[in-house]
């Protein structure tokens, strides 16, 4: 639906804007002339003289000092120029002419020109000497000064009814005057960092006056209200000029020259910047005629008859150009719409003036023709919720606008086709969509409308959420409660039994040393245990009986592998030799690592039964491969109970070490019965 309208407003359009890009108005009528024919006709004439498009031309008239009006028809044709006839010419009086010219692209106007009939009536009766071989010369008076006038000449026999047809035109100018007067103003700039402002002066000639001279140039000077001595000068051949001024009350004056002389002065008061401006003007409108702009306002001050109205094009960027135009006597002030440009808007301020003081403004915004936006807004999404999202758009740029924005239009469609919208004022730049679908597609665009219709801006998409910022927020806080009650309850229960906590979270590690084993056989596995203990002389001793083994220095140190390993005798049997492992026998046996010095493999021993009572005082010997002169002397060493074995004889005798961890000097594994051979 939206694609076929905005299809429909592109086809409507595009032979508009086709006209528009091509069309050539007529051009504007100047240098208007008029003369009054006495008894005949007032006829004026304008350039240019053709046009290149069929043209119709309507001249408007006010006489009879401006309380009748009337206008003359004619076309390209006939040519430039209409004439009105009797009886409507009054003589003397003044008139006012406007030439309207029209083609079928469009109107253009002239600026409306002033003329006194008893000052452009040339025609009159002169007397001549009968010597028709002489030149005649003859001086016309009551001329106006630095206007040009065209002279015809008929002529008739003396006391003969019949004139001849009238001469050729001949034009000429009368000479021009001292300037007249100028209408001054001023526009003020924000003041700077420093105090100082920038004050813009405009003038031009006073409004209805004749241009009776050639203007050379202008004289500026300006000085403080209450110091002429500071009076600074300046000159210039524009009608404007920009000055820096202090932030006290200044004066300006402005004079014009030519040839001549000077015209009068003209003076405007600057207000001191903390100065404030009286108020009069209550209200103000605007409204449009036929082919007029007028604007009429309404003053609570019946004193204050002087005004002046400013306008100029309101612009993303500051107007090159200021309108300005003093009106009294009167509180409304009209213009001509073909002088303002269509689509534009235009900001319309009039100041009242009392003496030499300037009131405080009232403003408002006009167009003299309004249409549709050239682009529409920009729009993005935002917040996308679950169910919500923000829709926000920025405002079109004024140069775009070409009429005032009276709402925005929101149109959006769900990925299921579903189509919605929602109207808001002008004033609102964004707006929230609710009671959307759940993780759904939507398409949107935001139209700008004005009272000649509306423009779409370009289409965009999002997606709702499928689960919420404020759901997540829930879970998390569910979450995090629960794991703070837990905190608080186990902190709760460590205070109420600490110990138990300790417990758990650290528990005992036992100590080999304090193991209770030890006391299986009695005092004397004890003593065997207390490695650290052994005394000097029994290392001496040790070292003298098993020398050809050396033991690590940390072998002490090391934890208890395997306790029942050390409680292994010696078969009396198999006594001084190391023990074979037997594979394929109805028990496991205990292998000697292969890493041991001075041991070899080959022999067997048995492991007798584990007993708490003390172990046999008979004499064990404990050899591995030694030399038999060692091993002999060995033999003669019992073992008694008030002996502990020192290292260098645990590592002689093949018994497994319970100090070792991991070592394997004399760690031993135990070995299946059905595995092979691994020894070999």
């Amino acid at each position: 639906m939206n694609l076929r309208m905005m299809w429909a407003w592109a086809l409507w359009m595009l032979p508009l804007l086709c006209r528009f890009s091509l069309a050539v108005l007529p051009a504007k009528p100047e240098n208007i002339s008029c003369v009054f024919y006495y008894k005949k006709n007032f006829t004026c004439t304008w350039n240019p003289e053709k046009e290149a498009n069929f043209t119709w031309y309507k001249v408007k008239r006010t006489y009879s000092y401006g309380q009748k009006n009337d206008i003359c028809n004619s076309t390209s044709e006939k040519g430039a120029s209409c004439s009105f006839f009797l009886p409507s010419i009054t003589n003397p009086d003044n008139y006012t002419i406007q030439v309207e010219a029209q083609n079928s692209d469009g109107i253009t106007e002239s600026d409306i020109t002033h003329w006194r009939l008893d000052n452009i009536n040339l025609l009159m009766e002169v007397n001549f000497t009968k010597d028709i071989d002489r030149d005649e010369t003859y001086n016309l008076t009551g001329l106006q000064a630095f206007t040009e006038y065209v002279i015809v000449l008929q002529c008739a026999a003396e006391d003969s009814r019949f004139w001849s047809g009238w001469s050729q035109e001949k034009m000429g100018t009368t000479e021009e005057e001292a300037p007249l007067g100028l209408d001054l103003w001023r526009v003020l700039r924000p003041a700077k960092v420093d105090g100082r402002r920038t004050v813009k002066l405009l003038w031009k000639k006073t409004k209805g006056a004749p241009v009776l001279e050639k203007t050379l140039g202008y004289n500026i000077w300006y000085f403080p209200e209450n110091n002429t001595n500071l009076t600074e000068t300046t000159n210039t051949t524009n009608q404007q000029l920009e000055l820096y001024l202090g932030d006290k009350t200044y004066w300006v004056s402005v004079i014009s020259y030519n040839s001549l002389g000077e015209s009068p002065v003209t003076a405007l008061r600057i207000p001191a910047i903390d100065e404030k401006p009286f108020q009069c003007i209550e209200a103000m409108q605007a409204r449009l005629t036929q082919d007029q702009l007028a604007v009429e306002w309404r003053s609570s001050t019946p004193e204050v008859d002087t005004w002046m109205v400013e306008w100029f094009p309101d612009l993303d960027s500051e107007p090159s150009t200021f309108y300005w135009e003093s009106v009294s006597q009167t509180r409304n002030w009209t213009i001509q719409q073909d002088k303002l440009q269509p689509f534009w808007c235009y900001n319309i301020s009039v100041y009242p003036i009392w003496q030499d003081q300037v009131g405080e403004p009232y403003s408002i915004q006009a167009y003299v023709k309004e249409g549709v936006p050239s682009s529409g807004p920009v729009t993005k999404a935002e917040n996308i919720g679950v169910k919500t999202v923000t829709i926000a758009w920025k405002e079109i740029p004024k140069s775009q606008r070409n009429g005032f924005i009276s709402n925005y239009t929101i149109f959006y469609e769900a990925e299921d086709g579903k189509k919605f919208s929602k109207t808001v004022n002008s004033s609102i730049l964004q707006y929230d969509l609710e009671s959307l679908t759940r993780k759904t597609s939507y398409t949107v665009q935001v139209m700008a409308s004005t009272s000649a219709g509306g423009t779409n801006s370009t289409r965009i998409n999002f997606k709702t959420l499928s689960i919420s910022v404020l759901e997540i927020g829930l879970i998390t806080s569910l979450i995090g409660g629960g794991l703070l009650i837990l905190i608080i309850l186990t902190m709760a229960y460590g205070l109420k039994k600490p110990n138990k906590l300790k417990h758990l979270c650290w528990p005992d590690v036992p100590n080999p040393a304090e193991s209770s084993i030890a006391t299986w056989h009695g005092n004397d596995f004890k003593d065997k245990l207390n490695l650290n203990g052994i005394d000097d002389s029994l290392n001496m001793e040790g070292d003298r009986i098993l020398k050809p083994c050396s033991a690590p220095r940390d072998l002490i140190d090391k934890l208890v592998v395997n306790f029942e390993n050390f409680l292994e005798e010696v078969s009396t049997e198999e006594s001084g030799k190391c023990q074979e492992n037997i594979l394929g026998g109805e028990k496991n046996e205990y292998v000697t690592s292969p890493y041991r010095p001075y041991c070899s493999l080959g022999k067997t021993f048995t492991e007798p039964p584990i007993s708490t009572e003390a172990l046999p005082q008979k004499p064990q010997y404990l050899c591995s491969g030694m030399p038999e002169e060692v091993c002999s002397e060995a033999g003669e060493q019992p073992l008694s109970s008030a002996q502990s074995l020192g290292p260098d004889h645990l590592c002689e005798d093949g018994t497994p070490n319970p100090y070792l961890k991991n070592s394997l000097a004399t760690r031993e594994f135990l070995m299946s019965e059905q595995l092979p051979d691994q020894t070999k």
